[in-house]
């Protein structure tokens, strides 16, 4: 695996030094830029090709969460903070981490290992037509598409349901929902993704998979019913 080029945004100038000081621990790691201004954060990011983002949250102007919230083309982010409310949005912007200040260099160092995970995941080659590839424990797992059930977001991971059981990887369910076919699979909640198929029954707020029940979210039920118990017409 090549070099991780990193960007790291904090508007604390020892914030910087001390992230700057464990980089320079970790040999595949490589400081692209620092910035004290999140618009500046911005701009390197348009500029520059940035793997791994280092990112505080309380910023003036524009906070950490709201930068990342603007970023198309997202690389894998460690929030880095001294603020514990913001982790829910965090994880729901696929952060791999959250680092509470002040971190000892042994937590920031498993940071960095789920954020290496996370770029293999995204570095790996594609999978063949109707095949997902995953990593999992140290391991790459094919998974036909037709042998999914639902997938379930689990914090930083999800969990990949199949017929013979369950696969769990360190991956977006943002990015999945990507990457599989939308006329097989279809986002329902913001932690479930169903494969059409299977679907039986909705019960109340509920899908039915197999002996599953998938919730679905108040916000998606009006496309979910449109999509997946579409009205015959005469």
């Amino acid at each position: 695996m090549s070099n991780i080029r990193c960007l790291l945004v904090d508007d604390e100038h020892l914030a910087l030094a001390l992230l700057e000081k464990y980089i320079s621990q970790i040999p595949d790691l490589e400081v692209v830029g620092l910035c004290k201004s999140p618009i500046r954060a911005v701009e390197l990011l348009q500029q520059e090709a940035v793997d791994l983002l280092f990112l505080d949250i309380q910023m003036p102007f524009l906070n950490g969460i709201n930068l990342l919230r603007s970023i198309s083309n997202k690389p894998v982010t460690i929030f880095t903070t001294a603020y514990t409310q913001h982790a829910h949005e965090a994880y729901d912007l696929d952060a791999v981490d959250y680092l509470l200040k002040p971190f000892p260099f042994e937590r920031f160092c498993h940071a960095v290992q789920k954020a290496r995970e996370a770029l293999r995941l995204r570095r790996a080659p594609a999978g063949p037509e109707g095949m997902l590839i995953v990593r999992s424990e140290r391991r790459l797992v094919k998974i036909p598409y037709d042998e999914i059930r639902y997938v379930e977001g689990w914090k930083e991971y999800v969990k990949i349901h199949t017929a013979e059981g369950k696969v769990v990887t360190l991956e977006s369910l943002n990015h999945l929902e990507e990457i599989l076919p939308l006329e097989h699979f279809l986002r329902v909640h913001k932690s479930y993704i169903v494969a059409r198929a299977y679907v039986t029954q909705l019960e109340g707020s509920d899908l039915i998979v197999g002996k599953a029940r998938i919730p679905v979210s108040r916000a998606r039920r009006n496309q979910v019913v449109d999509i997946l118990f579409p009205t015959n017409q005469q």
